[in-house]
């Protein structure tokens, strides 16, 4: 089970947890951070090291307004036609991952629960 990154990310993007992936699979995002699904190797260490607590194994995400941010994180990496792109690794000033739609409307639900 793939790790994911949820709401607590969004606009704060600390990146401390980039540093600490063996695999570079961490993509920097327009307004938070995304893990690729096949890219990780489930190691743990980012989850370990984010100060905003927003990394979780898929199956460890149970609260209803995280649930969606499995897919986003999966959604982020995904082309036109719905294929899985594989962008082989990030490093510090690669161009962001373009945001998937979905985190806008997201991004709004998680403010109002709070």
């Amino acid at each position: 089970m793939t790790l994911v990154i949820t709401s607590a990310c969004i606009d704060v993007k600390d990146g401390i947890c980039t540093t600490s992936c063996p695999v570079d699979c961490i993509y920097e995002g327009e307004r938070m951070y995304y893990i690729h699904p096949t890219e990780c190797i489930e190691c743990g260490m980012c989850e370990s090291i984010c100060p905003v607590d927003a990394i979780r194994y898929a199956d460890e995400v149970v609260e209803e307004n995280e649930i969606p941010f499995i897919a986003l994180n999966d959604t982020a990496f995904r082309d036109e036609d719905g294929a899985l792109t594989e962008p082989g690794g990030w490093k510090k000033g690669d161009a962001p991952v373009k945001d998937p739609q979905d985190l806008a409307s997201l991004a709004q639900k998680n403010d109002e629960v709070v």
